[in-house]
């Protein structure tokens, strides 16, 4: 780092206080060469009962793009709540990370995309740990509702799942393949008509009928709502037993999706119906985007060339942290027309060309 370079500082125990705050600083950190500190990192997830500070999975990102931008980084240890971050040059190619055990490899390849994206050749990752595990995007989230998104911005990345990965023993496998992009398209989604909704209940190391029921409960739900949906029941390819179900709403331009787990003692009509009615909740709004892919997709259109809009069928915490995050990083402006909570509008342009 050249004397003349500035060093952001970040309060990772800002709004929400979770892991996001450090996965969106070190994204945008390699992918704009700006370095970083950290301090109070996921302060909040101490209380009531939780640890605050770096756990196995938010070392293994950081540690990820430390390889891949060859980053100077102090305080990458267990538990600690104070890190820096000094990028060097990001480097496409092929990688492989192991999240460990059931570790959300959705989450890491979320942290690591943005820069892979934006270089001049392909890239190759594989990732090992959890596919559908909970306080994560499943899997099925990421290959139907995320990347699409990204689509529909002319970026373009492709996931495939060769073996999937349950709490607790993980072990799921993920290929991600990045295709370099130069130019990111505005988002302008404030209307949005349903064309279906398709869905997959699946289990992993269990009884089919398992994910059948699942399915029926869903669709049960939904046909006594007024929706039509298709559901595959599949068992899966993977290392511990699981279960989960996945519904999307295919509208004009995006999907919106919602996933659901099973766990022991947890009944499969019960799964089936968590998924349905989150799906329902959401459309019900008349927002375009589901409350999580309106916060994952803001660090993107906070580079894209034009203004960006868009509904959300909920202005999330986590959406106005990540806001928070990007603009200290980018010279960005951006309208909340909503109550957090509540279902709302995004608006969101950068002062500046980014890329």
């Amino acid at each position: 780092m050249s004397d003349e370079t500035i060093m952001l500082e970040i309060d990772g125990s800002h709004g929400e206080g979770g892991g996001q705050i450090l996965r969106t600083a070190l994204s945008l950190s390699c992918l704009l060469g700006t370095p970083f500190r950290i301090v109070n990192i996921r302060k909040k997830r101490a209380l009531p009962r939780g640890r605050a500070g770096l756990m196995p999975q938010h070392l293994t990102a950081v540690r990820a793009l430390k390889e891949m931008c060859e980053a100077r980084v102090v305080g990458d240890n267990d538990g600690s709540m104070d890190l820096t971050f000094e990028p060097g040059r990001v480097r496409a190619g092929e990688y492989r990370f192991n999240v460990g055990t059931a570790g959300s490899t959705s989450l890491l390849l979320q942290a690591i995309l943005p820069a892979l994206l934006m270089e001049n050749s392909p890239s190759s990752i594989t990732l090992i740990g959890g596919t559908h595990v909970i306080y994560s995007p499943t899997f099925h989230y990421i290959s139907e509702v995320f990347l699409p998104a990204l689509s529909a911005l002319g970026l373009h990345a492709r996931a495939s799942i060769e073996r999937y990965g349950f709490y607790p023993r993980g072990g799921g496998k993920v290929i991600l393949e990045v295709t370099p992009s130069s130019v990111v398209r505005p988002l302008n989604s404030y209307s949005c008509n349903i064309s279906n909704i398709r869905g997959i209940s699946g289990v992993g190391n269990l009884p089919l009928t398992i994910a059948e029921r699942q399915k029926d409960a869903a669709l049960h739900i939904l046909r006594e709502e007024g929706y039509a949906a298709e559901i595959d029941s599949v068992s899966v390819p993977a290392f511990g037993p699981g279960t989960f179900i996945f519904l999307a709403a295919q509208t004009d331009l995006l999907r919106a999706g919602f996933s659901a787990l099973g766990e022991r003692g947890k009944r499969a009509e019960i799964v089936g119906a968590e998924a349905a009615r989150a799906l329902i909740g959401h459309l019900k709004t008349g927002a375009c985007l589901d409350e999580h892919l309106a916060d994952q997709i803001v660090i993107y259109l906070a580079m894209a060339q034009g203004e960006s809009s868009f509904t959300t069928s909920r202005i999330s915490l986590h959406l106005l942290t990540n806001l928070w995050v990007i603009e200290r990083f980018l010279d960005i402006r951006y309208r909340i027309d909503g109550t957090p909570g509540s279902p709302g509008a995004v608006t969101i342009s950068s002062r500046a060309r980014v890329l």
